[in-house]
C-alpha cells in the first residue's frame, strides 16, 4: 500500500535529516538520501491526498540548534529543486524558457558545505548566521570571523547581506582525518560533515584550527547598490572584496548542458568537494516574475552528479593487527584514478562484509569513495573465482591462533604479539590514559625499531641519551620527554588500568573499579567485581583473564617497583545526593565540559556510564545529543539538562 511506504520513507528521511543537519553525523551517502526523497516526492505526486504538512517534502532545510542564538532571516534561505539526469535538466530548462523566453542562465559549481548569510553594515561585518531551517538560523558570527577567505571590512561602506557556502578544502580534510587516525579518535566521514562541526563549535579557537574557507554566490538584500542581474551582482560582490564562486553566463540550453558537463568532468581536480551544479536564471526581474514555491525558487535548480565510480582489480589482501588484537583486512587494488586521487587500497572491514560482497583476489570490482573521500568496494562486477577470500586462522604477526569475537577475528597474544605492541604503547601514552605529552607514535615507532621498547614498563627505564640518539630528537627534546614520562608515574591508577588496554575496560569502568577497591593490588584479588553497579560480566571476564596471566602480574610488579602510583585518590562512591544513581552524558552542555560534569556527579556519589541501558537513572543531555537520547526516550530513562543536574545536588 502506498500509504505504508510513504510513512516508512518519511520516518527514514526525518531520521537522516536529524543525523545530517543537527548532529552533523550522516549515515548514508548524499545520493542515497536523494533517492529516498525522490521516491517520496513521486509517491506524494501520485497520491496528493496523502501529503501532510509535516512531510519532509514540505520542509526547506535542517533544524536550528539551541546551542547558538536564533537569527531570523530577512530573506528566506531556500533550498533548490534537484535534477538527477540530463533529461530532467532539459525538461526544467524548457519549462523556464516556455514561460520566460528571454531568460539566460548562470551556471556554477554546487559546493558541498554549509550555507550561511553574512550581514555587513556600512562595510563592516556585523553578523553571520547558518541557514538553519531557511527561516531561522544560528548566530555563528564569532566562528565565521576565524575564516580568512572573506573580509571583515568591505572595500566600500556598503550595507548588504550575502549568501555564502562554508567548506573545508580537500587538503585540509585529509590532514584532519590523518590526525584523527593517528590519535585513534573517530574520523569525519566527509568534508561537509567536518565543516559543519567546525562552524558550530562553542570555542572559536577550535574553528580556527580547522582551516575553513568560503565562497559567496548571491546578494540576499542590499541598500544603495545597483545591479539588475546575477552577473552584475557577482561583479559587485567581487568589487567589494568578497570571494565569489566561479560561474559562467549561458545564453542558451546548449551552453548550459555543456557547462554542467564541464564542471562534472573537472570536479575531480577541484580543491573542494562539490555535489552538483547550480543553474539559475540570470535576470532578477524574471526571477521576481517566476517567484518561488514554499520550498524552493522556480528560477533555480541543482543538477546532482552521481557518485564517481571506477572498476579495478583486487590484487591481494593485507591483514593488519590492531591494539586489541583485531585483524583488519585491506584490499590491495590495481591503482585507479578516482575522485581526484589515485586509489590502491580499500578497507574490507571483516569476514562478514567480504562474504556479503563475495570479494576474492582477482575479482573486478566497482570502487567509489564514501563521501568522495574514503575508498570502498561497492560490489564485484566480474568474478575470477568461486573462492571468496578467507581471513587467516593465525595472527599474521605472531602466529597465534585467532579467535572469533562477533564479526571480528582477534589475536589473544596480548603481551607478545609484535603488531599489537606499537598500538598498545601509543594507547598507553595517550591523553586519556597516562597522558605522556610529546611521545608521539612516530617516536614510539623509532624506539620499537631500535629495540629500546618491548613493553610499557620499558618506557620508565628510558634515558635521555637513548632518546637523543634517535633521528630528529635533540638533547632538550629528549630531556623533556623523560620528564614527561617521569611525571606520568603520579597519574591515578584508574588511568593506569585504562592505559593497560584491557578489553571492555574503558575510562568509566576503570574509575568504578578503583573507587571500590582503592588499589591495583586489591583489584587483582577481587572475587566478584559485578557487585559494583555498572560493572558487567564482560568487564569481569576481561579482568579475570588479564590477572590470571603471570606475565601481566609481573608487569604490574615492574610498574610498582618503577614508582607508578597504585593507590587512587578518587573519592569512594558512598553517600552523597546522587548515591546509587547512574548517569550517561551526551551532547554539548551550556557551561560544563563532559569531564567536569562527570567529576561533579562522582563527587556527589553518582556514577557515570558510557552507554544507556534500562538501569540508567538519568541521561544528562546537551545539544546534538544523538542516538543516546533516542535510546533513553525508548527506554523511558529520565532526561535532564545541566540546570536540572545542578538542582539534584
Amino acid at each position: 500500500m502506498p500509504n505504508n511506504r510513504i510513512d516508512e520513507l518519511r520516518k527514514l528521511i526525518e531520521y537522516h535529516n536529524h543525523k545530517y543537519y543537527v548532529l552533523d553525523a550522516p549515515e548514508i551517502a548524499d545520493h542515497d538520501y536523494d533517492m529516498l526523497l525522490r521516491e517520496l516526492e513521486d509517491l506524494e505526486a501520485a497520491h496528493p491526498e496523502l501529503v501532510t504538512a509535516d512531510s519532509p517534502t514540505q520542509r526547506v532545510g535542517g533544524d536550528v540548534s539551541a546551542q547558538f542564538t536564533p537569527v531570523a532571516h530577512a530573506v528566506p534561505l531556500q533550498s533548490l529543486q534537484d535534477l538527477f539526469d540530463e533529461n530532467e535538466l532539459q525538461s526544467w530548462l524548457n519549462g523556464v524558457l516556455a514561460k520566460q523566453p528571454d531568460a539566460q542562465f548562470i551556471v556554477e559549481p554546487k559546493i558541498d558545505g554549509l550555507s550561511v548569510a553574512l550581514s555587513y553594515e556600512d562595510g563592516v561585518f556585523v553578523r553571520g548566521a547558518t541557514r538553519g531551517n531557511g527561516q531561522v538560523g544560528e548566530d555563528v558570527t564569532a566562528n565565521l570571523r576565524t575564516i580568512k577567505s572573506f573580509p571583515l571590512r568591505l572595500n566600500e561602506p556598503a550595507t548588504l547581506t550575502v549568501r555564502g557556502e562554508v567548506y573545508l578544502p580537500t587538503q585540509a580534510f585529509v590532514q584532519l582525518v590523518n590526525e584523527q587516525q593517528n590519535l585513534g579518535t573517530k574520523t569525519f566521514k566527509n568534508p561537509r560533515n567536518a565543516a559543519a562541526g567546525a562552524l558550530r563549535q562553542k570555542d572559536p579557537a577550535i574553528t580556527a584550527q580547522r582551516k575553513l574557507s568560503m565562497f559567496c554566490f548571491g546578494i540576499l538584500h542590499s541598500s544603495g547598490l545597483a545591479y539588475e542581474n546575477d552577473e552584475q551582482a557577482l561583479a559587485t560582490m567581487r568589487q567589494l572584496g568578497l570571494r565569489v564562486i566561479e560561474h559562467k553566463l549561458c545564453p542558451c540550453i546548449e551552453d548550459v548542458l555543456q557547462e554542467v558537463q564541464r564542471i562534472g568532468t573537472a570536479r575531480k581536480n577541484l580543491p573542494f568537494d562539490i555535489d552538483g551544479a547550480v543553474i539559475a536564471v540570470n535576470q532578477h526581474d524574471i526571477r521576481q516574475r517566476m517567484g518561488s514555491t514554499s520550498k524552493f525558487p522556480r528560477w533555480a535548480a541543482a543538477f546532482k552528479y552521481p557518485p564517481e565510480e571506477r572498476e579495478t582489480t583486487v590484487l591481494g589482501v593485507e591483514v593488519t593487527v590492531g591494539r586489541t588484537g583485531v585483524l583488519t583486512p585491506t584490499a590491495l587494488l590495481e591503482p585507479v584514478l578516482l575522485a581526484g586521487s589515485t586509489v590502491a587500497r580499500a578497507t574490507l572491514h571483516n569476514q562478514e562484509q567480504i562474504n556479503e560482497k563475495k570479494i576474492h583476489i582477482g575479482a573486478r570490482v566497482l570502487l567509489r569513495k564514501a563521501g568522495d573521500v574514503i575508498p570502498e568496494i561497492v560490489r564485484v562486477v566480474q568474478a575470477a573465482s568461486d573462492e571468496i577470500y578467507r581471513l587467516p586462522t593465525e595472527c599474521p604477526s605472531c602466529g597465534t591462533t585467532v579467535t572469533p569475537d562477533g564479526a571480528a577475528l582477534r589475536c589473544e597474544n596480548f603481551t607478545q604479539c609484535p603488531a599489537q605492541l606499537l598500538r598498545r604503547l601509543s594507547h598507553f601514552c595517550s591523553r586519556a590514559a597516562m597522558n605522556i605529552e610529546g611521545l608521539s607514535e612516530a617516536i614510539l615507532h623509532k624506539l620499537v625499531e631500535a629495540r629500546l621498547l618491548q613493553g610499557v614498563a620499558d618506557l620508565y627505564a628510558l634515558q635521555p641519551a637513548q632518546l637523543a640518539s634517535l633521528d630528529g630528537l635533540g638533547e632538550k627534546s629528549a630531556q623533556n620527554l623523560c620528564a614527561a614520562i617521569a611525571s606520568s608515574k603520579a597519574q591515578d591508577p584508574a588511568r593506569l588500568l585504562f592505559a593497560l588496554g584491557l578489553r571492555h575496560v574503558g575510562e568509566d569502568a576503570a574509575k568504578l573499579l578503583l573507587r571500590e577497591y582503592r588499589t591495583i593490588d586489591a583489584l587483582t584479588q577481587a572475587d566478584d567485581v559485578t557487585k559494583i553497579h555498572g560493572i558487567g560480566i564482560a568487564v569481569a571476564d576481561s579482568l579475570r583473564d588479564f590477572f590470571s596471566q603471570p606475565a601481566n602480574l609481573h608487569l604490574l610488579t615492574q610498574l610498582r617497583e618503577l614508582g607508578l602510583n597504585m593507590t587512587t585518590t578518587l573519592p569512594a562512591q558512598t553517600g552523597g545526593a546522587l548515591a546509587g544513581k547512574t548517569f550517561v552524558i551526551t551532547g554539548t552542555l551550556p557551561t560544563l565540559g563532559r569531564k567536569e560534569a562527570a567529576a561533579l556527579i562522582e563527587q556527589h556519589g553518582g556514577r557515570v556510564s558510557s552507554s544507556v541501558s534500562a538501569k540508567t537513572g538519568y541521561l544528562l543531555a546537551g545539544e546534538a545529543a544523538g542516538s543516546k537520547l533516542t535510546k533513553a526516550q525508548t527506554l523511558g530513562v529520565a532526561i535532564i539538562n545541566e540546570t536540572e543536574l545542578l538542582q539534584l545536588f
